[in-house]
Formats: C-alpha cells, sequence, structure tokens
C-alpha cells in the first residue's frame, strides 16, 4: 500500500452493478416475465449490469483501489476479472452494534484510512456520514453519492478524477 496516492474506497451494488429498473417483457410474454437471462455461473442475478470499460476507468484514476463491499473478497474473485483489475486490498469489516444513522461502513474506512486522502464511492452515504467524516478523519474526503439506479456514470467519474488531481 503506497501511503502517497489517496484511495479509493469502492461499493459494488448500486455502484459498479446498478439496480436500474427490469428491462419490460416482450408482449407475447408472461406480465411477471422479464427478458433477462441469467447464467447458471452468475450468482447475483444483476451481474451482467457490470460495465467492463470501468475498470479502465477505474484503473486510470491516480489513486489505489480498495474494495468496500459486503462482497468482501469474493469482489476479487467475480468482479475483478470481469472489469480487468488486479486482486484489490478489501476492508475487513469489524462488528459494529452502533445502532445510528451513520453508515455502517463509515467509522471502519475513517478507520482503514488512516488520515490519508480517500474517496468513498458508495450509493448509500447520506449528510449524517460527510458531518462525521469531516469531524473524525483528519485529511481531506470526498463522499461521493453514486444514482443506484443507474451506477456509475461518466459524471461520477469526472468528479472522482477531478477531485483526486487536486489531491495529488
Amino acid at each position: 500500500m503506497s501511503a502517497s496516492r489517496p484511495l479509493l474506497f469502492l461499493d459494488v451494488d448500486g455502484t459498479l452493478i446498478p439496480f436500474g429498473t427490469p428491462p419490460a417483457a416482450p408482449p407475447e410474454m408472461p406480465r411477471d416475465h422479464t427478458d433477462v437471462q441469467i447464467q447458471a455461473d452468475d450468482a447475483h442475478p444483476l451481474l451482467h449490469r457490470v460495465k467492463p470499460e470501468h475498470g479502465r476507468l477505474l484503473s486510470a484514476l491516480p489513486c489505489e483501489l480498495v474494495w468496500a463491499t459486503t462482497w468482501m473478497s469474493d469482489a476479487n474473485d467475480v468482479l475483478a476479472p470481469r472489469l480487468g483489475l488486479p486482486a484489490l486490498p478489501v476492508v475487513d469489516w469489524a462488528d459494529s452494534d452502533e445502532d445510528d444513522a451513520l453508515h455502517w461502513k463509515t467509522r471502519g474506512l475513517v478507520q482503514w484510512a488512516q488520515g490519508r486522502p480517500f474517496v468513498w464511492v458508495d450509493d448509500e452515504i447520506s449528510p449524517v456520514d460527510l458531518v462525521w467524516v469531516a469531524a473524525h478523519h483528519p485529511g481531506p474526503a470526498l463522499l461521493h453519492r453514486v444514482d443506484p439506479r443507474q451506477g456509475l456514470t461518466e459524471r461520477d467519474f469526472t468528479a472522482i478524477r477531478d477531485w483526486l488531481v487536486e489531491q495529488v
């Protein structure tokens, strides 16, 4: 891990795998059926929504990529190859009894960053997380909320890249 580059904590569901809306079924199909083909080896029913070009865009960012997802090491086994990424570090989540408005990942990411500049890309970031990170993280941080219906977009990559360039 290089202490000179900012970190980018990357969520998966809603970020790399957009939830979107299911495609409309052709008129000849029953109303409860969609035209999405799920392959038997795909454990996640929306895995086909991963955009392989996101791997190239992520690799081009001036930062160290880190999985920050409930997928844990499965992200390296399933997603990294689809994205053309090497195995990435994975945030290991501590059990938490905290029951407040703060996202359950927030404390762990600040602890993992150890004062380094970081970007957190997730679809569940709230204003409570922004305030908490500003008060508890001594370095710069960008908490970038992604629309879970669309996942990462060109606009998101531009905002993240612009912030990272200011940090290096």
